[in-house]
């Protein structure tokens, strides 16, 4: 079987040629899928839906190009529409879990009065160029750039002293990580 050809391997009574057709291509579509999603388990789960879906509806649909054109094709728009789910059901996580703590925790004065109390502490274990650094790009909003001109400092050591301030902050911190996120981002508002 030519694998690049317009060849109905779609038509009714055709199992065999799509099973043929499946083998000769899977291993290179599998890899393709892995070269946008970077998730071997995920890019083969696509490549499988996209040839469940072509038999599924192998009456409304005509390959008008190569078979190996079609597939990747077919398994590019697979991936993409994969990655938009993914980033729509994170969003919606993020929401619920906003919403969820704004309703409990938002106006209840021990909570933000207890999660002020372990920031600061976290805050002054960091050593103290690490901890300036941070102040200075988080409650300040400066930019990394900026930071740097003021200290002295490369860019590089900015974002190098930025990385160990948030490693050491969520290590600390790992039990308030819901509590505080709302706490970052109602501060942002």
């Amino acid at each position: 079987m030519n694998n690049d050809t317009t060849g109905n391997f779609l038509a009714a009574d055709s199992a065999v040629l799509f099973e043929e057709v499946f083998k000769a291509h899977f291993k290179s579509l599998h890899i393709y899928g892995m070269s946008i999603l970077k998730d071997e388990t995920a890019a083969e789960e696509m490549v499988q839906n996209v040839f469940f879906k072509l038999w599924e509806k192998k009456e409304q649909i005509s390959v008008n190009l190569s078979v190996k054109a079609y597939l990747f094709r077919a398994v590019h728009n697979e991936c993409l529409n994969y990655i938009k789910h993914t980033k729509i059901v994170a969003d919606h996580r993020t929401s619920a879990i906003r919403s969820s703590y704004e309703s409990d925790h938002a106006t209840d004065p021990a909570v933000i009065k207890e999660l002020e109390k372990h920031i600061a502490s976290a805050l002054n274990e960091l050593p103290e160029q690490c901890r300036t650094i941070f102040q200075m790009s988080r409650f300040e909003d400066l930019k990394y750039r900026v930071i740097a001109s003021q200290l002295g400092i490369s860019v590089k050591t900015v974002e190098n002293q930025m990385g160990k301030a948030l490693r050491l902050l969520r290590h600390k911190l790992v039990d308030y990580l819901p509590v505080l996120f709302m706490f970052l981002f109602n501060l942002k508002k």
